[in-house]
């Protein structure tokens, strides 16, 4: 359990998230996933990183139940910094980053596979920002880099799912597997990438994150103050306690991700 990694080719390093039973990360697995990618990067002889995850699904998000146990605020600012720096490390890996991406992929498993630089998902993967229903707000930062902008507005209000078929459709997913194909299709892209020169691969890496439109550093760490604001009113604890369940005449949401949110509380 936890985070793990390994080298199964030359050039390539497998960076492996396992926290049962739904890969909901407490606040110092952020922390170590952020060490691992960035160990992985810095290593001379890796040209390419394959981000990838145990058991059912990629990441169900931060680990609501040790923020519900943590009095004050110390936790919820852990998992803050720690989400922000994990995503960070992604994006700023020295070499590219493949996902991995089977089962649920939801709340901090966007921020991950939003900054990577290749997504590879099982035919059963989802993906999805089921905020709104946890008291949190945040993300929408990296699910804008998987899909259209109304698109990624609908589906965070929404608290919806969207699978990897559609994603493919969007042209952010490279290729959708059957689940057991997933690891051997990510090797294989993995592959490709760690054949060229890692001196030039790195600076590839740079220059493309040089010309991003948009600083997902500072616009995460933006989304990331409301977060802050929820909570300090009380509103986010009322949303968290209940996982969004509505008040009595309210609409129910679009969620699909009802097995997580039952193995979270």
């Amino acid at each position: 359990m936890g985070v793990s990694t390994s080298a199964p080719e030359e050039g390539i390093a497998v960076v492996t998230v396992d926290f049962p039973p739904v890969n909901a990360l407490p606040v110092q697995g952020w922390y170590d996933l952020a060490a691992a990618v960035r160990a992985a990067g810095a290593d001379p002889k890796v040209r390419c990183v394959v981000l990838a995850a145990g058991g059912r699904g990629f990441n169900a998000g931060v680990d609501i139940k040790e923020i519900q146990r943590t009095t004050g605020h110390d936790a919820l600012l852990g998992a803050n910094r720690g989400c922000y720096e994990a995503f960070a490390a992604v994006y700023d890996c020295e070499v590219p980053v493949v996902a991995a991406v089977h089962g649920f992929c939801l709340g901090g498993g966007i921020g991950l596979v939003g900054n990577a630089d290749v997504v590879v998902a099982s035919d059963d993967a989802t993906f999805g920002l089921p905020e709104l229903d946890r008291g949190a707000l945040g993300a929408a930062t990296h699910l804008s880099r998987l899909v259209p902008q109304h698109l990624m507005r609908a589906l965070y209000y929404t608290s919806r799912t969207v699978s990897a078929q559609e994603l493919h459709g969007h042209g952010s997913v490279w290729r959708v597997v059957p689940r057991e194909g997933l690891r051997e299709a990510a090797l294989e892209l993995a592959r490709e990438i760690a054949a060229k020169d890692g001196q030039l691969i790195r600076l590839a890496k740079a220059a493309i994150n040089g010309i991003d439109p948009v600083d997902v550093h500072r616009s995460y760490r933006f989304e990331q103050g409301f977060t802050f604001e929820a909570n300090l009113s009380g509103v986010a604890d009322r949303v968290r306690d209940t996982f969004g369940t509505p008040a009595a005449g309210a609409p129910a949401t679009g969620t699909k991700d009802d097995t997580v949110k039952e193995e979270q509380s």
